[in-house]
């Protein structure tokens, strides 16, 4: 009988695809193996060629839900002989040409075992897992992904667990992650000043329920680092956490028992129940209900937002701790403000102690450390939009846009929001968050995760792509490799970076007509040296056209700006006579001399961030004049305008004319005199508010005409705003073709896969 071999590429190894393949060979009476490789899944079958192409299409058409296909081929291959179907140990060695499985929530079987008495010896065992389910990358080693090649190397399984493993028909059957009781995973709890508290493992898991009860606060180790968490309740254990961590105002998100706790605090939307359910298990951020049924202390939770990001559990060890519980907890990432989240035992002791009252924790180690992945659905056209892209997403990534055969290249990113992307075997794969690199720990931490991932593909870059910013660490680290390995070192403009990012992520490198990027953000150095933010891009397929973008206006203060929104306001209104009154109050007098000097010189780099511009309008109708996290102000003025547009409809009847047919630039004067004429004239703030959110998308139709396109991609952080989203459908979604991130982020965070999008295009 003839003998046929099929291979298979994507996501198909640690998803119980081998257990699949030979379930499904036994129900077709073929005899033959299965095996993991470092190219992907290889099976070899006696069977006829009708017999051998209904296998091979069943194969791929019934494959796990949790796998992602790529490629597959089948073909006849000179003749063998096998007696019977097995599994094989997987080969070792050669070019890892597989995509990375990320971390996966707790399935509902393993939810049901867990609670249901019924002599399972895994009934209320914290680390219960199977193939559907459990830590993958965050453990992973090496490849290609078995249990030696994993944090779960050092536990040996039992009889019972081993004869599970070897199982055919056993839903844990080659479950890497495979442990029970007689196997464990051990839990320990350290107090603050007593060291390891002597508790058994059912103690300690009763134990930190009537801790959150008393006010604590407890770091707890997840799947990827260490959670801080507290009753979410109780506002002094909040007020407490906020004064430790040096967190005073940035929201912390929310763990909730069960869906329908959420629901009795916050709106929930199908997208949003389809998302907190999902394997991935992201942080959501929902709309808060007025009364919150839990009492959560919502002022220490989210101050002045009306927002709450909140997440289900995802690890069987928080859900058996909120189910015992009953009350939604804190569970913000296990660091400092500023810092990479925390993930080794050794340094939680030291690193979080003070902030933690005590520290619970486990013997699996974590390889690769992760925060929460965040999302949230606009209010009005319920659109995605990833705002941190980690645990459970990264970092395979599978664009449209294919990878050029025979090259591996290396992006690193920017500094805010930094993540890094590896081309690799014709493969993406985008770094999880790694935060902003202008912290020791956090460039650290960078570099750990860039050698890591070089290390589990034994990859060799042929070249280096970074941001033209000379000053960003992810810049100068590339410089590092660049030089060390010998490789040419490439660097992209931020804005087109951006831009290449949301036309690699559909599939429009190559249009077959032009399109408009409109890339709007914080800062991103220009080609003339100035700091550009809010720009306008044509693309024919060939190359980026910078069209128009908005007046420059003065960044003499450079990130200082950043940080006081009242400086924006005083540098985007130069010039307006009647800022002065609005703006006096916000400065001393000295400060008010000093800064007018600097203004008149004229002197210093020029911005056209839009960023800055929504610190602005925020300093104005808000007040809000100083920041204590990045992107404060702006929430708090999409807040001020999103509540206006609820109880009176998205469109607007007034926008500030800010863009005239043919000029090079579009007019901040006129954005920032109309915020001051509303205020002059009494108007409703929410109203001026959502104006300014108006006159923005407003203003990207006669851009979008004048340029001659009929497609328009957006990119950059200020595309994280929901309401502006909204209003860019609402206003051109019935004419022009719109293309939003889908699978990225708008932040910078997709800067490096755009990169190497960019790099395609001028290579």
């Amino acid at each position: 009988m003839p003998t046929h071999h099929i291979h298979i590429e994507g996501q198909v190894q640690g998803v119980g695809f081998r257990p699949y393949v030979y379930r499904l060979a036994r129900q077709h009476g073929l005899n033959g193996w299965v095996s993991n490789t470092t190219d992907g899944v290889h099976v070899e079958f006696n069977a006829s060629r009708e017999i051998a192409k209904q296998f091979y299409k069943a194969l791929i058409r019934q494959a796990p839900a949790m796998s992602i296909i790529t490629h597959h081929r089948i073909a006849e291959i000179p003749n063998k002989t096998f007696d019977d179907f097995e599994i094989v140990d997987s080969e070792v060695g050669g070019e890892a040409k597989l995509l990375l499985t990320p971390d996966f929530a707790m399935c509902e079987d393993c939810r049901e075992e867990l609670y249901i008495k019924n002599d399972d010896r895994r009934f209320g065992y914290p680390f219960i897992t199977c193939t559907n389910c459990g830590p993958r990358f965050s453990i992973v080693t090496q490849l290609p992904y078995d249990r030696e090649r994993t944090t779960m190397a050092p536990f040996e399984m039992c009889l019972d667990c081993q004869a599970e493993y070897e199982s055919p028909l056993n839903r844990r059957y080659y479950s890497q992650t495979n442990s029970c009781p007689a196997c464990s995973i051990h839990l320990s709890l350290f107090h603050q000043e007593k060291g390891r508290l002597p508790n058994s493992q059912e103690a300690i898991l009763h134990k930190v329920p009537r801790l959150w009860s008393e006010g604590r606060i407890i770091a707890i180790k997840g799947i990827g680092g260490f959670l801080l968490t507290c009753d979410a309740t109780n506002a002094d254990a909040i007020l407490f956490l906020r004064s430790r961590k040096h967190r005073p105002d940035k929201p912390f998100a929310l763990m909730y028992p069960s869906l329908d706790s959420i629901a009795q605090d916050a709106e929930l939307s199908e997208s949003a129940i389809e998302a907190l359910q999902s394997p991935t298990a992201p942080i959501v951020l929902l709309p808060v209900k007025k009364k919150p049924a839990s009492g959560i202390d919502l002022p220490g939770i989210a101050p002045e937002l009306d927002q709450i990001g909140v997440m289900l559990p995802y690890a069987p060890l928080f859900d058996m701790l909120l189910k015992t519980f009953g009350k939604p907890i804190i569970a913000t990432s296990g660091n400092l403000s500023g810092s990479p989240i925390c993930y080794e035992e050794i340094d939680a002791l030291d690193y979080l102690a003070p902030i933690a009252d005590y520290i619970l924790t486990h013997d699996r180690d974590i390889a690769a450390p992760q925060d929460d992945s965040v999302l949230r659905f606009s209010p009005f056209h319920d659109k995605r939009i990833i705002l941190r892209r980690s645990r459970g997403m990264a970092p395979t990534f599978l664009p449209p846009t294919p990878a050029p055969q025979g090259q591996s290249l290396l992006a690193m990113g920017a500094e805010m929001k930094s993540a890094f992307t590896l081309m690799h075997a014709q493969n993406f794969y985008v770094s999880q968050f790694l935060g902003s690199l202008d912290e020791f720990e956090s460039q650290e931490r960078f570099r750990k995760m860039v050698y890591h991932l070089l290390g589990l593909f034994d990859a060799q870059p042929q070249a280096i792509l970074v941001d033209q910013h000379p000053g960003y660490f992810s810049t100068q680290f590339g410089e590092e490799l660049a030089r060390h390995w010998g490789i040419p070192l490439q660097t992209v403009q931020h804005h087109e970076a951006h831009f290449a990012a949301v036309l690699g992520e559909h599939g429009l490198l190559h249009p077959e007509s032009p399109i408009l990027g409109v890339i709007w953000d914080g800062l991103g150095l220009g080609q003339d040296g100035q700091a550009w933010g809010g720009e306008f891009f044509r693309y024919n397929g060939q190359s980026f056209e910078r069209l128009v973008y908005f007046d420059y206006f003065s960044y003499v203060l450079g990130d200082k700006t950043a940080r006081e929104p009242r400086l924006s306001a005083l540098m985007a209104t130069a010039g307006l006579p009647e800022a002065e009154i609005e703006l006096l109050p916000k400065f001393s007098k000295t400060e008010w001399d000093v800064y007018q000097k600097m203004l008149e010189s004229g002197n210093g780099m020029q911005s056209s961030s839009v960023g800055r511009l929504f610190d602005a309008a925020a300093s104005l109708l808000i007040g809000r004049d100083k920041c204590t996290f990045e992107g404060e102000a702006a929430m708090q003025l999409e807040k001020l305008a999103t509540d206006y547009c609820l109880r009176n409809g998205l469109a607007m009847k007034e926008s500030y004319p800010i863009w005239k047919k043919n000029a090079p630039t579009l007019s901040t004067r006129q954005l920032m005199a109309g915020i001051l004429a509303g205020l002059k004239a009494g108007q409703d703030k929410g109203y001026i508010a959502a104006c300014f959110h108006w006159s923005l998308a407003m203003a990207i139709r006669p851009v979008a005409e004048a340029a001659g396109v009929r497609k328009i991609a957006f990119s950059g952080g200020v595309w994280q705003n929901a309401l502006l989203v909204d209003m860019v459908i609402e206003l051109l979604g019935k004419d022009f073709e719109l293309y939003f991130h889908r699978e990225l982020s708008p932040n910078d965070e997709n800067i490096a896969f755009g990169q190497l999008c960019h790099s395609f295009i001028v290579a």
